[in-house]
C-alpha cells in the first residue's frame, strides 16, 4: 500500500523580516550539510574559516566577486556549520587526510584546527543505518529535531541545508520507503529550512514531497553541482549551436577515487548521475547526439579525477571534424566554494520571503529544476539579474522573477 504524501506541518516557517537594502542579515546563519565528514564539506568549512582568517583568498567563490557585493549576502564569518553523517571520522582528522592527498594546502589544517572542531562538535548521527527499525516519519522527525536544535543552541537567524552526501541510487519502482536524500529534505522542510541539493540524489523530487515542498513557503535549488566535465559541456554546447555545427556524437569517460569513485562503481548510482551530463547536451543541442559517459572507479585517484570528452561534429559542406577535451581536478576544491555561494544565496533568498524553486540558481547546477536555461552564458546573466534583485529594497517584496 502506497505511503501517504509527507507533511511538515510540525513546524512552519517564520515570516521572513527584511533588512535594508544591501545589509547582511543580523546574527549568525547556519550551514546544515548532510554529508557534513565528507570532502567536499570538509574542504568548505576549512576553506570558509581559512578566507574569513585572510589565510587564502576566496578564489572560486562567484559571490565573493564584485556584482554580489552590497547585496545583503551573509558574510563568511557568520556562516556556523553542522550537519548528519553516518560516519564518525572527525573533521579536523578529514583534513589532514585531504592535506595529505594535496586537497588542502599543507599546514591548513592545523591552522582552523578549531574551527573544524566546532563544526564537528555539531555533527549527528544520520541515517537510515543498517538495523534501524525507525519508519520514515520518525526518522524525518529525529533529522528535523537536530537541525531545529542546533537553530536554537547557536541563535542562528535562519540556516539552510544542503546535501553533499554520495549519490545514492535512483528509488526502484515500487519500493514504498523514502530514500535517505528525501528523508533529509523533508526533515529540512519540516524545520522551516530552505534546502539545497548539491547531488543527483532524489531529494526534494520524490513525489511523496511535492506537495510538502509547494506548500511550506521555503525556497529549495537543485540538483547535481556543475563542476567539470558538465561545466564544460554547458559552454560548449551552446558554442556547437550558435556556429550552425551539427555535431553527431559526444562521448565522455571519468576516473575518479575517493567517495564518489566507490559510490558511482553502483551502475545504478552512475546512472543517476549521467542523467544530468545527457541533459545538459540536449538542451543546449536541440537534441540528444550519439554517445554516453562512462564513468570508472580508479581508487588511487583519491579526490582528484580526470575527465575525457570526443565530440565528432560536421563543419561547411559536410567537412568531418573532431574536438577532444581532457578535464583534470579536484572535485572537492571545485565543489566547496560554490557550497558556500549557495549557502549565501539560498540564505537571502529566504530572507526576502522567496519559496519554491530558485531558478537563477541553474548556473550551479547539471539538472536544474524546468524553465531555468541550460546554456551558461544565460544562467550566469540570470544569476547577475537575480543577485540585483536579491539587493532590493524591502518595500518592493520578494524578489522578483522568482516563485514567492
Amino acid at each position: 500500500m502506497q505511503e501517504a504524501a509527507v507533511s511538515t506541518s510540525a513546524t512552519s516557517p517564520s515570516t521572513p523580516s527584511t533588512p535594508p537594502p544591501g545589509t547582511p542579515p543580523a546574527g549568525p546563519v547556519g550551514v546544515w550539510l548532510i554529508g557534513a565528514r565528507g570532502s567536499v564539506a570538509t574542504t568548505a568549512v576549512a576553506g570558509c574559516a581559512a578566507i574569513t582568517a585572510g589565510l587564502h583568498a576566496p578564489t572560486g567563490m562567484v559571490t565573493e566577486t564584485g556584482p554580489f557585493m552590497d547585496r545583503g549576502l551573509p558574510t563568511l564569518s557568520s556562516l556556523v556549520f553542522g550537519g548528519h553523517d553516518t560516519t564518525s571520522c572527525p573533521l579536523p582528522k578529514r583534513a589532514e587526510e585531504l592535506a595529505a592527498g594535496g586537497v588542502l594546502p599543507h599546514g591548513l589544517p592545523s591552522a582552523v584546527r578549531a574551527e573544524l572542531a566546532t563544526a564537528d562538535a555539531e555533527i549527528r548521527p544520520g541515517g537510515p543505518q543498517p538495523g534501524d527499525t525507525r519508519t520514515d516519519e520518525e526518522l524525518i522527525d529525529a533529522f528535523a529535531a537536530d537541525i531545529r536544535d542546533f537553530v536554537r543552541r547557536r541563535g542562528l537567524a535562519r540556516t539552510v541545508v544542503i546535501n553533499v552526501a554520495s549519490t545514492e541510487p535512483l528509488p526502484a519502482d515500487g519500493v514504498e520507503r523514502l530514500p535517505a536524500s528525501s528523508l533529509y529534505a523533508a526533515a529540512a522542510l519540516r524545520a522551516g529550512c530552505p534546502y539545497v541539493n548539491f547531488t543527483p540524489s532524489t531529494g526534494l523530487h520524490h513525489p511523496r514531497l511535492a506537495d510538502a515542498a509547494r506548500t511550506s513557503g521555503l525556497p529549495c535549488a537543485g540538483r547535481d553541482g556543475k563542476t567539470g566535465q558538465t561545466l564544460l559541456r554547458s559552454v560548449l554546447g551552446p558554442m556547437f549551436a550558435q556556429r550552425a555545427l551539427a555535431v553527431r556524437a559526444w562521448s565522455g569517460t571519468n576516473l575518479l577515487g575517493g567517495g564518489d569513485g566507490a559510490a558511482l562503481a553502483d551502475p545504478a548510482a552512475a546512472a543517476a548521475k549521467n542523467a544530468g551530463k545527457e541533459r545538459v547536451l540536449a538542451d543546449t543541442l536541440g537534441s540528444a547526439p550519439e554517445g554516453e559517459v562512462h564513468i570508472d572507479d580508479v581508487p588511487s585517484l583519491g579526490d582528484w579525477k580526470t575527465a575525457w570528452d570526443h565530440i565528432a561534429f560536421d563543419g561547411f559542406l559536410g567537412t568531418r571534424m573532431v574536438l577532444q577535451t581532457t578535464w583534470q581536478g579536484c572535485d572537492s576544491a571545485l565543489a566547496a566554494p560554490l557550497i558556500l555561494d549557495l549557502a549565501r544565496l539560498t540564505s537571502r533568498a529566504h530572507e526576502r520571503g522567496l519559496s519554491g524553486p530558485l531558478l537563477a540558481l541553474a548556473f550551479y547546477f547539471k539538472d536544474p529544476d524546468d524553465g531555468a536555461p541550460a546554456a551558461l552564458g544565460e544562467q550566469y546573466a540570470a544569476l547577475l539579474d537575480f543577485a540585483e534583485r536579491l539587493g532590493g529594497d524591502p518595500a518592493d517584496g520578494p524578489a522578483a522573477g522568482e516563485a514567492s
